[in-house]
């Protein structure tokens, strides 16, 4: 089996259309940017515990509430449960809302799919903002390129 290289990675073209993709999830998810990037790398990780998650924070900026509010909103769920006497601490993983989510970026970056562009199943095509009227250019021009 070959081994892959920067080339091969670079032919894909996963990371061209990377920060659209990324500001679409996380407009419509309620997530921002290192949120979204966190729960990323701790799907890569598959089982973490709360240190391993604090490890993974430290590449972001500092947001006291994150494990809370990920927790709460159900991006992030309890796998095993401490019980004081053998399992010292809970082993957590990432959902499967959140699992879903990811699929569909790395499905949206290869080109097996585009990013939806109905106002009911994507906040930014209502255009309140600046940001989102130039976010609607961005994301037709995403989906019109094929070679992604």
């Amino acid at each position: 089996m070959k081994r892959l290289d920067a080339d091969d990675l670079k032919k894909f073209n996963l990371l061209k259309h990377y920060r659209i993709i990324r500001k679409w999830a996380c407009k419509n998810n309620g997530l921002n940017d290192a949120d979204l990037e966190l729960l990323i790398y701790l799907d890569c990780i598959d089982l973490f515990s709360k240190k391993d998650f604090e490890m993974g924070a430290y590449s972001y900026s500092w947001d006291n509430r994150r494990w809370n509010r990920l927790l709460k909103e159900d991006w992030i769920v309890i796998w095993r449960e401490r019980n004081r006497t053998t399992q010292k601490y809970n082993i957590y993983k990432v959902s499967f809302k959140c699992k879903q989510l990811i699929k569909r970026i790395y499905r949206i970056m290869l080109g097996e799919e585009d990013i939806p562009v109905s106002e009911r199943r994507n906040k930014i095509m209502k255009g309140k903002t600046y940001i989102d009227r130039v976010l609607q250019t961005s994301i037709k021009n995403v989906n019109l390129d094929k070679e992604r």
